[in-house]
């Protein structure tokens, strides 16, 4: 169940602003580090986890990685949160049909 390894890593609030730090644009870990209250090695290891997880890819240009979000990566995850919507609108449905059959009679 790859949903759950991206809960496990975006688990971490610094791994979670690690990763919105890079919602709009590719960044090199320097990038990213100065927006953090972490090192840059610690930064390094942060998306060490987020690329494991599959939620970031990273590209070498010249001596610099850039990172950034796989969205497809969160797929899984989406599809798992959404199967909540579905029982939750379904639960609604059956709960409004209820009501109005409870009208009629």
């Amino acid at each position: 169940m790859a949903y759950e390894q991206a809960l496990t890593a975006l688990a971490d609030p610094t791994r979670r602003n690690v990763f919105e730090t890079l919602r709009h644009a590719p960044r090199t870990v320097a990038e990213i580090a100065a927006t953090q209250k972490v090192s840059r090695p610690a930064i390094s290891q942060h998306l060490k986890v987020l690329h494991g997880a599959g939620l970031v890819s990273v590209k070498p240009r010249g001596t610099r990685r850039y990172y950034a979000i796989r969205r497809e990566g969160l797929a899984d995850l989406r599809d798992y949160i959404d199967g909540f919507w579905t029982d939750i609108l379904s639960a609604y449905a059956a709960e409004v049909a209820r009501q109005v059959g409870a009208q009629d009679d």
